[in-house]
């Protein structure tokens, strides 16, 4: 990975760094909190990208401490690979929704069922809509950049949900 560009996976890990020392269970639920109402990660892809990351060199690996967690951290080449990462030219992400792909085959669908695939997904959405606005009003105060990415979860829900009312 060294001088290579890095995956967003990478760099999300590399931004959350910034703010302090984590260990890889501190970085999942930071991640969760911070960015998962438009972005996702999984444990595998963390404990997957943090090895990768000090072989790197862009982050330190600290000492075991309770429950064998190991905290790492930073280094000054982490932080500018992720200044390259920040200013590196992006492409929008690409979309993977279940529900969307399902419609595709709601003919192979009971009436019943694909109302309530319908039914279930609008809940969800309006749940994780309830949320990111939460969030976005939280950040406002304290972090004009996350309250900016939480404005983009509250639009892709408010989108979701109206697609949702056509079915």
């Amino acid at each position: 990975m060294a001088g290579k560009e890095l995956n967003a996976t990478s760099a999300a890990l590399l931004g959350l760094l910034h703010e302090g020392s984590m260990t890889g269970g501190q970085l999942m639920a930071e991640a969760t909190r911070r960015l998962g109402p438009y972005w996702t990660m999984t444990r595998s892809q963390v404990y997957r990208e943090l090895p990768a990351l000090a072989e790197a060199g862009y982050v330190r690996v600290g000492k075991p401490g309770p429950r064998a967690s190991v905290p790492y951290t930073i280094s000054a080449s982490g932080k500018r690979a992720f200044t390259r990462w920040l200013n590196e030219p992006t492409r929008i992400g690409l979309l993977r929704d279940t529900v969307a792909l399902k419609t595709v085959f709601a003919d192979a669908m009971s009436d019943g069922a694909r109302a309530e695939l319908y039914d279930d997904a609008t809940e969800q959405h309006q749940e994780a809509l309830a949320n990111a606005r939460e969030l976005a009003k939280e950040y406002s105060k304290e972090d004009p950049g996350a309250a900016a990415a939480m404005e983009f979860a509250v639009g892709y829900h408010r989108s979701a949900i109206n697609w949702l009312k056509k079915r």
